[in-house]
């Protein structure tokens, strides 16, 4: 099972990933855990605004794929539950 998950930096701005531990990844990110991404790394904190389960790693790349070629607006949208893609 994979997760695919979008966080709210510290400066607004949305960062989009897949795991297959959600919880452990937040702390990567937040620096609680080494080898978070280096985006997020002068971000923090973070915080998961929205995630999604899926199969295995294959839907959740192309999962990924698809959500990150959303405009931001759209995006906002996923976020506040107004829009699915």
């Amino acid at each position: 099972m994979y997760t695919l998950y979008i966080l709210r930096c510290s400066d607004n701005t949305l960062y989009t990933g897949i795991t297959n531990n959600l919880e452990k990844r937040i702390k990567m990110h937040n620096g609680e855990i080494p080898w978070g991404a280096r985006y997020t790394s002068g971000r923090r904190p973070v915080q998961v605004v929205y995630s999604e389960e899926l199969a295995g790693r294959s839907e959740a790349t192309k999962r990924e794929r698809e959500v990150k070629k959303l405009r931001r607006e759209e995006k906002e949208g996923l976020v506040a539950g107004y829009i699915k893609t």
